[in-house]
């Protein structure tokens, strides 16, 4: 009978860019209502004036309020033109308090900037530790045959990249953690879509790759 590899995960990246249907300028010129809004809401997470940061620097489009919510390792951002949702040590059990925290950040700009979103745009960067084999095991099915022939030696790297419209999977070799896979599969979604809709089909997407690839999560 076949067995997984047993994995853990280190480090893990949830991230989405909300492309506005529409960009907002006041959002870039008056923002009280908008951030009293979200640091109000945002304060059941004990969030203080030190989690917000005043971006001043690059283009217009990437100026705006960072809001960091140190509990849940998550920042949300926000622009005239887009907005943005980054989770540290992202993981599937406190998922419901990350959509909460998107879908607070969605609402106060429908309510104060009368942006939607047109996309969101999402990215899930894993770093996978393998218990027992070395990492290369891992991806050393996805190698061409062909190349692999190119010499004798035992292959000690390699790297996938697939594209498709709205769609695109990495893997590779962690740069970060010795003897680990760097996997980052990303996905658009359109703005209509309901966020647990959306949360569902990336947590579908994550399990068929680690079929794919052989393993399974192994809690410490």
């Amino acid at each position: 009978m076949y067995m997984a590899e047993g994995i853990t995960i280190p480090i893990s990246i949830f991230d989405v860019v909300i492309e506005y249907s529409k960009p907002n300028l006041r959002l870039a010129m008056t923002r009280t209502d908008i951030v009293e809004d979200l640091f109000e809401r945002f304060s059941r997470w004990d969030i203080t004036v030190d989690d917000l940061e005043v971006i001043s620097e690059g283009k217009p489009s990437e100026q705006g309020i960072k809001f960091k919510i140190p509990k849940r390792q998550t920042a949300f951002f926000f622009s005239a033109a887009h907005a943005r949702l980054t989770w540290d040590d992202a993981n599937w059990e406190t998922s419901e308090e990350t959509v909460e925290v998107l879908a607070i950040g969605l609402d106060a700009l429908a309510k104060h900037g009368n942006v939607h979103p047109s996309k969101f745009k999402t990215a899930v960067a894993l770093h996978l530790q393998p218990k027992s084999l070395p990492f290369v095991a891992l991806l050393k099915p996805f190698a061409s045959p062909a190349l692999a022939k190119l010499q004798d030696s035992p292959i000690t790297a390699f790297a996938t990249v697939l594209r498709w419209d709205g769609r695109r999977v990495t893997v590779d070799g962690s740069a970060q953690l010795a003897n680990a896979v760097f996997l980052k599969f990303e996905r658009d979604f359109p703005g209509e879509i309901a966020l647990l809709d959306m949360a569902k089909q990336i947590y579908g997407d994550e399990q068929m790759l680690f079929s794919i690839l052989g393993v399974e999560e192994v809690r410490p």
